[in-house]
């Protein structure tokens, strides 16, 4: 089994972000009571057993802007259900993880951070809404080597209006110097989200595959192994093993607010009002996933990544689409499975096996 939860504050919301995220006001000790509630609840209920936990997930929101000892009971009540060597990440902002932090919850045995960077331009980190500078970047990264973490992620964003070669190539320039400090990367194209301070500003967005496909390249030039479409680790024993389990369809717990279950057919989504979560944090809406939704989630899940579609689950007409797609070297089949040689036309390959 594996499990996310959601830290919903932050400091200040980012122009483009579309996840729920709170300024903190009183509300901490309430919240952090809720999700305790909640974590119970959610083990009872799906039957975990001790030591089957094999990732854990925090996000946010800003989890690092939270006090490490906030999340000490946390920990205490999960310990014996997680597998023996079970990946546990957390997400931090370079300015809000300072050396203590970082040592503080390393030692409740998050074995895996990422760090939100998303650029190393000040004028794009402005443009983006960061409150963090490129200075701060550098120096988390130094505090998390020296705190010991062995795994470490850098997020970044492009695809943006400044996006241009020289822009780039000013952030592989970058992205070089830390090298030795990070073992994996993910690197989002930006999408313009509604209800987000980018929402119908489309032109925000550069728009240029050509941009992006020149990145992917030069990204995979230093070294790193692309396993999705926006997600490159340093070797295989550094994917992400929680991101892989949502790639490959398996069953996941979400708690807190805004988070989101999957389990089998069903989809579980918690409340998005804070007060609200604080009050029952043990709700849940459902969704209902038919064969179809299963099946198209299958597609585009699998050839964004190197999980593949298993030939198995595709219905007739589908496989004899795959196999046009593997005359024309779109796709390759290996041990009962096809794969998506460029992963940015996933979506579109998954619409055309789709219809």
């Amino acid at each position: 089994m594996h499990l996310y939860i959601h830290i919903p504050f932050c400091e200040s919301k980012c122009h483009y972000c579309s996840f729920t995220s709170l300024r903190l006001k009183d509300f901490q000790n309430a919240y952090f009571k809720a999700l305790k509630e909640d974590l119970i609840l959610q083990i009872s209920n799906f039957n975990i057993n001790k030591s089957s936990i094999n990732t854990v997930f925090i996000g946010g929101g800003t989890p690092s802007m939270i006090e490490a000892k906030a999340y000490e009971d946390i920990f205490e009540f999960l310990q014996p259900f997680l597998a023996k060597n079970a990946e546990i990440s957390i997400e931090a902002n370079p300015n809000s993880a300072d050396f203590t932090w970082l040592e503080e919850i390393k030692n409740f045995g998050v074995n895996r951070i990422s760090f939100g960077a998303q650029s190393f331009s000040e004028k794009k980190l402005q443009f983006l809404g960061r409150i963090h500078s490129q200075k701060e970047i550098f120096k988390a990264l130094k505090n998390a080597n020296k705190a010991g973490f062995k795994n470490v992620n850098l997020d970044l964003i492009y695809d943006t209006k400044l996006d241009d070669k020289k822009m780039l190539e000013f952030e592989l320039l970058n992205l070089e110097k830390i090298k030795p400090l990070i073992t994996h990367l993910s690197a989002y194209n930006l999408t313009i989200e509604p209800k987000t301070a980018f929402a119908k500003k489309e032109h925000f967005k550069k728009n240029a595959p050509h941009l992006m496909k020149f990145f992917i390249e030069k990204i995979k030039e230093l070294g790193f192994l692309q396993y999705e479409i926006s997600n490159f680790a340093k070797n295989e024993n550094y994917i992400c093993k929680h991101n892989l389990a949502y790639w490959q369809g398996k069953n996941y717990i979400g708690c807190g607010l805004s988070g989101v279950g999957f389990y089998e057919n069903k989809r579980f989504y918690t409340a998005k009002n804070l007060k609200s979560y604080i009050e029952n944090p043990c709700f849940r809406e459902l969704e209902y996933l038919s064969e179809k939704d299963l099946n198209l989630e299958h597609l585009f899940l699998g050839l964004r990544s190197i999980v593949g579609i298993d030939e198995k689950s595709l219905q007739i007409s589908q496989k004899e689409k795959a196999q046009i797609l593997l005359k024309d070297k779109k796709l390759k089949f290996e041990n009962a499975r096809f794969y998506n040689l460029n992963f940015l036309l996933a979506d579109e390959i998954a619409l055309y096996l789709a219809l």
